[in-house]
């Protein structure tokens, strides 16, 4: 065993080969989504996006069937319940038998007020960030082992946040942030911070299904989540970075690409931090040279 790796291929064309990939990625329309989904489909795979709107989902899937070599489609659905989950499943079904990756990546946030914080955020966001997650990956199930083994499983990636492990105070100040100033998006840690903890229990169970399931924990990435803040108080939130930038649709894409990948193979339960080392380093500063300001 010395030597085993003379008898592997190590080439990425064949590490990261993903022409007979099929993947659902849910909320595939915009933002992380659609990172995603092009990722797929710029790599030959066959990609199926599921969103609300139909009129975006029309425009993405036009948009990266142009781009090929790979193929979208669209499923239209709202995952906002156990019945809606089984709607986009069940039409999956009708589409194919086999699924090699479900991205699980429909989310929502809400920001508001501290004292006066609605019941209906937290409703809302743990039936979208939390429960979606879980019916979705039990009724594909099947589709996942469909052809699945232990040297080419079938993967789910779970898309969860670094404010599910972060645990500071999510009250936006006057400098701005992803809510306004005096407002917070206090439901949206702990519904991504049940997300990782759903990710490792999900993946200790389909392990030895040949399924390995890891979850991604973005930081500030552009996409409809974040438009408010990144519009408004795009500055504010850049000096949180100790790489003086958000994070780019290729920092995202590739991540996917090498979780859905013969790369990853042996990994399960994983949460990984995509973040620049904002929270690492807890950086905090003006800009990326001003040392001054780094707390």
């Amino acid at each position: 065993m010395t030597h085993a790796a003379s008898a592997d291929d190590l080439r990425v064309s064949t590490l990261y080969d993903l022409s007979n990939h099929i993947a659902l990625v849910t909320g595939g329309a915009t933002g992380l989504g659609e990172m995603a989904a092009q990722a797929f489909v710029q790599n030959g795979a066959t990609v199926f996006i599921a969103s609300r709107k139909e009129k975006e989902l029309k425009a993405t899937t036009d948009r990266l069937n142009a781009l090929g070599p790979g193929k979208c489609s669209y499923i239209i659905g709202d995952l906002k319940n156990k019945a809606g989950c089984l709607a986009v499943c069940d039409e999956l079904k009708k589409r194919t038998d086999r699924l090699t990756v479900l991205v699980n990546n429909t989310g929502a946030s809400w920001g508001d007020d501290y004292y006066n914080y609605p019941e209906h955020a937290w409703d809302k966001l743990y039936d979208l960030n939390v429960k979606s997650i879980f019916y979705m990956t039990v009724e594909l199930e099947p589709l996942l082992r469909n052809g699945a083994n232990a040297d080419s499983p079938g993967r789910v990636i779970n898309i969860a946040s670094m404010a599910g492990i972060q645990t500071l105070d999510v009250t936006t100040g006057e400098a701005g942030g992803l809510s306004k100033p005096g407002h917070g998006t206090f439901s949206y840690g702990p519904a991504k911070a049940a997300a990782i903890h759903l990710t490792k229990m999900t993946a200790s169970k389909l392990a030895p299904k040949n399924i390995m399931v890891n979850v991604i924990c973005p930081g500030v990435f552009p996409s409809r989540m974040t438009n408010f803040g990144l519009e408004k108080y795009g500055k504010a939130l850049t000096a949180g970075q100790p790489t003086g930038r958000i994070g780019k649709p290729s920092d995202f894409g590739g991540l996917v690409l090498f979780l859905s990948s013969k790369a990853s193979a042996h990994m399960t339960g994983n949460a990984i931090e995509i973040d620049g080392g904002a929270t690492l380093s807890g950086w905090r500063g003006t800009s990326r040279g001003d040392s001054e300001s780094k707390l």
